[in-house]
């Protein structure tokens, strides 16, 4: 015997819930806010879904048109978009990431952290405008991590890959620093200058990408408009 389907609501906000309150999807329109566009570019920005997931989370946003999914000319791999519907996600991811800043509680551990998501959001948000003109490559080493503790960013131009495997570069910077400081500076809870003062970031490289390091290393968009807005605050008398 069949299962009844479940009534549905006449609320809008548990309507909307059904929709997009899955974690995968979140993290899904998440990541393409942030400039994904391939299934690849998918799997690195939210490293712990599996295929099956991702592929049914997908198919999924595109039946509720929040994506769309288009075939690339002369490429076995498709584009996906975020559709106007998709894009007025904006303001509640923002808003969630807002409230996660200050409300939900980090417990720094390994086992805990997605290390490979991390790294897709500071290789998203390290500032190219402030690097040289050329190529620049970072070479990262999370000192307490077990597992994917050495990462290489690539920036030319508006270009910035991710690697996990030595991409055979000369590297213009080298920068080490456990997960949790990478964490305080990304979220601007450290400021990059006082990390490297006080030996939790140790950077060594060229002389003019060090010392101009408060210009280019990436931080949490969100976290850097709360910090703004708390420094434009009216001092209470």
């Amino acid at each position: 015997m069949s299962s009844k389907p479940e009534p549905s609501t006449h609320c809008p906000a548990n309507r909307a819930a059904d929709i997009i309150g899955d974690r995968w999807v979140l993290q899904i329109v998440r990541a393409m806010m942030f400039g994904a566009t391939r299934y690849s570019d998918m799997q690195q920005a939210v490293p712990r879904i599996s295929p099956t997931v991702l592929s049914a989370r997908l198919k999924q946003l595109v039946e509720h048109g929040i994506i769309v999914r288009r075939e690339s000319a002369g490429s076995k791999s498709a584009n996906y978009r975020l559709t106007p519907s998709g894009r007025e996600l904006k303001p509640l991811v923002k808003f969630m990431a807002v409230w996660g800043l200050k409300w939900a509680s980090r417990n720094i551990k390994e086992e805990n952290i997605d290390v490979g998501a991390l790294m897709w959001d500071i290789h998203k948000t390290i500032r190219t405008r402030e690097l040289p003109d050329g190529e620049t490559v970072l070479a990262i080493t999370l000192t307490d991590a077990e597992r994917y503790a050495k990462w290489w960013i690539l920036a030319d131009g508006r270009t910035v890959d991710l690697c996990s495997d030595n991409p055979g570069r000369d590297v213009d910077v080298y920068l080490a620093c456990p997960i949790e400081t990478l964490i305080g500076i990304w979220q601007c809870e450290v400021n990059v200058r006082n990390a490297m003062s006080a030996g939790a970031l140790v950077v060594d490289g060229s002389a003019d990408l060090v010392r101009s390091i408060d210009n280019w290393f990436p931080v949490s968009p969100v976290a850097n408009e709360l910090q703004d807005e708390a420094q434009d605050a009216p001092k209470e008398l």
